[in-house]
Order: structure tokens, then C-alpha cells, then sequence
């Protein structure tokens, strides 16, 4: 495979081995019929048909054409001036570009100020588990979706993965911060550039020999099942995580957060008829299209390390701690999805984190005294918070830009 090391597809040594042969065939194990009501969105109402097979053809067909025409430098050089939600598109941008810019930037008529605020004001309050659970949680768990991926092995950022990671986060930057969706931040533009950024890949990857050989029958990739099953893996998999670490969460709070990403789904392109209009409702559709796709495969297990191995260098040079990064990983996602990635086992850390991580959530939200707080527990505390220095500084200097090429061969 295209840039795959023997190591790296050795790496999980018995789990590749078991499971190999199907991962390489297919782009997921076999995802259940789509059955989930479109009653249950936001829209209320819907079509009901598989996501699998509706992409987000207006902006692809756009897309395309701004590509096939040589006009990607150009438009990424005059999008680089526009920064904030309250900012008139840069003159210069070809007519149907901005024309559908213009469009796509309008919040959805039910998006509610109340609960944005709420939500920013929640994002604040419990940034260090927000970030630890969509930073390492949710990158843990991309890895361990196939299409995913693959899509990004394949893609242009996937040749350099510390910048991939910072362009990444700067929609997860811009989702978090106080001033989400006012006027002067920045979750509108960064969610409209990276749907400009989906339509590129969409018209590219097809044209990848690698992606093509991998892809499992796919033809286009990014379909808005893809883009729901990313969803899970961030908003959905993280309140999971916070009502089993026992983290006080008020209905307001709850509510608010699952509307800023309803809001941000919606600006990311997924149809209304699609977005869930509860937890509830969110779980069920998870449970649908996330849990069932999760398996192994070489390209996961490759930007697997490649990630992890960024953050025990950042936390520490020469990467010694790689081993705490390694459990703290597995704790996050659980063995299935570690051993998927290709994540080794330590079982010190490993243990420690299962014994100090509860604790000091306990001692955060004021449930426990120090006391109780295993002196270990201070160690694992300060990796999490080196990895959120490591994720959110990784956004500093970068730019979501639209690609005109895939990863080089």
C-alpha cells in the first residue's frame, strides 16, 4: 500500500492479522440498513433516504468546476482574509463561488442564541474534558473509521499530518470558544471553508490509486453518512464520556451542546432531515451508523502512531512519554478501539489512569477531597492538560485551504 511501513501494518500483531484481509476488502464491516426516522431530527420530516448515497451535490458540482478551472490558489489566497462570522466575503472571488458562500453562511432558521450561549458558556467551564474527549477521544476513534481513514491517508493532508491535525482543530478551536457564533468568532467561516474542503475531496479521491483500490466499492467519498458517523465520534461520543465519568451536566448545559453542534452539522452541510433532535435520538442513530463501521485497518493503524507519537514529543522530547500518551488513549476509546489502532497495552499506566482519572474528576466537580486524590493522579492530570496545549497551539499559523491535488505518491 501506497506509504504504509511493514512496521505499522505489523503493529497490532494478532488484531490486523484476524482481521486484515477484511479491512483491506472493505471500507467498514457491514453497516445495518438504514432505518432511522427523519421524525426524529431536527426538520422533523424528511425523505428518509440512506445517507450513504446523498452527498452534498450543490457545493460538489461548484467545487469542481472552481478546480477544473485552475481557481483553487487563487480563492484560497483571498480566503485567507476572511477570518470572523461578522465579515463580508474579499472581493474578487468568482461570482458562483460567492453566491453560494453567501448562501451557506446563514445560520439555520431554528438555531436558538440562547442555547449558543449557553453551550459557549458550558465549552468554557469544562474545556479540559471537551478538549481531552473531542482532541484524543475523537482522534482515536477517526483512526478507527475505515472511510475516514482512508480519506485522509489519501487526501493532501495526509503527506503532512502536523498540519493536518492543526487544520482539524481549528473547527474544533472555533466550535469551543466563548464567542462561538457571535459576530466576531469564527465557527461560520471555519465550517463553510471545510465544507468547500469536503466537496474538493470529494472530486479528487476518486482519482486516487490508492484510494480507489481501498475504498471498498465507494465511489464518492464523504457521503452524508460519513459525515454523520465523524459527528458521532465528537458531540455524541463525548457526552457519553462525561455521563460515565459522573461530570454534573444541568438540562440547560446538555441542551446547549448538543445544539452548537446541530448548528455546526448544519453548516458543515448535513441535511436538517439527518441531525438529531435529541440525545436520545443521537444515540439511536450512533448506535446505527457509527458503532457498527468501527474496525482496523493499515492506514488507521499508520496515523494512529503518527498522532500519538506528535503528542509524546510535544509533552516530551525524545517521546518517553509515549507510554502514559499510549494509556491515556486507551482509557479514552477502550480496548476494542485501541487494539484497532494499534495502540500497544501498558499496563502501569494503564491501571493508574483506571484508578486516578475518576478521582480527580470527582475532585474537580467538587464530589471528593484532596485527600482522596491518589498523588499519581497529578501526573495523569498534567498530560491532559500538555495534550490540550499541544492541540489547541497546533492551530496557531494554519489555514483551512481547498486542495486541487491528493497525498503525492
Amino acid at each position: 500500500m501506497d506509504g504504509l511501513s511493514r512496521r505499522k501494518m505489523l503493529i497490532t500483531g494478532g488484531t490486523l492479522g484476524a482481521f486484515g484481509a477484511l479491512s483491506m476488502a472493505s471500507p467498514a464491516r457491514a453497516r445495518s440498513l438504514w432505518t432511522w426516522s427523519p421524525s426524529g431530527s431536527v426538520a422533523g420530516a424528511g425523505a428518509g433516504l440512506d445517507p450513504d448515497w446523498v452527498w452534498d451535490e450543490e457545493v460538489d458540482r461548484l467545487v469542481a468546476t472552481v478546480i477544473d478551472r485552475g481557481d483553487v490558489p487563487r480563492v484560497n489566497e483571498l480566503l485567507r482574509q476572511w477570518t470572523r462570522n461578522d465579515q463580508p466575503l474579499p472581493d474578487g472571488l468568482p461570482a458562483d463561488l460567492r453566491e453560494f458562500m453567501e448562501s451557506a453562511r446563514q445560520l439555520p432558521s431554528w438555531a436558538d442564541r440562547a442555547k449558543l450561549e449557553t453551550a459557549a458558556e458550558f465549552n468554557e467551564s469544562r474545556g479540559i474534558y471537551l478538549n481531552l474527549l473531542n482532541g484524543v477521544g475523537g482522534g482515536m476513534l477517526s483512526t478507527a473509521i475505515p472511510r475516514e481513514a482512508r480519506s485522509v491517508y489519501y487526501s493532501k493532508g495526509g503527506a503532512d499530518m502536523e498540519d493536518r491535525v492543526a487544520k482539524t482543530s481549528l473547527l474544533g478551536f472555533a466550535v469551543g470558544d466563548l464567542n462561538a457564533y457571535r459576530p466576531d468568532g469564527k465557527v461560520i467561516v471555519e465550517a463553510v471553508k471545510t465544507r468547500l474542503v469536503h466537496a474538493a475531496v470529494r472530486h479528487l479521491l476518486p482519482q486516487s490509486p490508492g484510494w480507489s483500490r481501498t475504498s471498498g466499492g465507494q465511489t464518492i467519498p464523504i457521503s452524508q453518512a460519513d459525515m454523520l458517523v465523524t459527528w458521532h465520534s465528537l458531540p455524541t461520543y463525548t457526552m457519553r464520556k462525561l455521563r460515565e465519568w459522573k461530570v454534573p451536566v444541568t438540562p440547560a448545559e446538555s441542551a446547549g451542546y448538543l445544539h452548537v453542534w446541530q448548528v455546526t452539522a448544519h453548516m458543515l452541510g448535513i441535511r436538517d432531515e439527518y441531525i438529531p433532535a435529541t440525545w436520545d435520538e443521537a444515540d439511536a442513530q450512533s448506535q446505527q451508523v457509527l458503532d457498527p463501521i468501527l474496525a482496523p485497518t493499515p492506514e488507521g493503524v499508520e496515523l494512529t502512531d503518527i498522532l500519538l507519537g506528535q503528542l509524546a514529543e510535544q509533552t516530551s522530547p525524545g517521546g518517553i512519554d509515549r507510554p502514559l500518551v499510549n494509556a491515556l488513549a486507551r482509557y479514552l476509546v477502550g480496548d476494542q478501539v485501541a487494539d484497532w489502532d494499534g495502540i500497544p497495552h501498558e499496563p502501569f499506566w494503564e491501571k493508574a489512569i483506571a484508578t486516578a482519572w475518576p478521582k480527580l474528576v470527582a475532585f474537580r466537580e467538587k464530589l471528593i477531597p484532596l485527600p482522596l486524590v491518589p498523588p499519581l493522579a497529578w501526573t495523569i492530570d498534567e498530560a491532559a492538560r500538555q495534550y490540550i496545549l499541544f492541540h489547541l497551539t497546533k492551530g496557531q499559523g494554519t489555514r483551512i485551504e481547498i486542495p486541487d491535488t491528493n497525498r503525492p505518491a
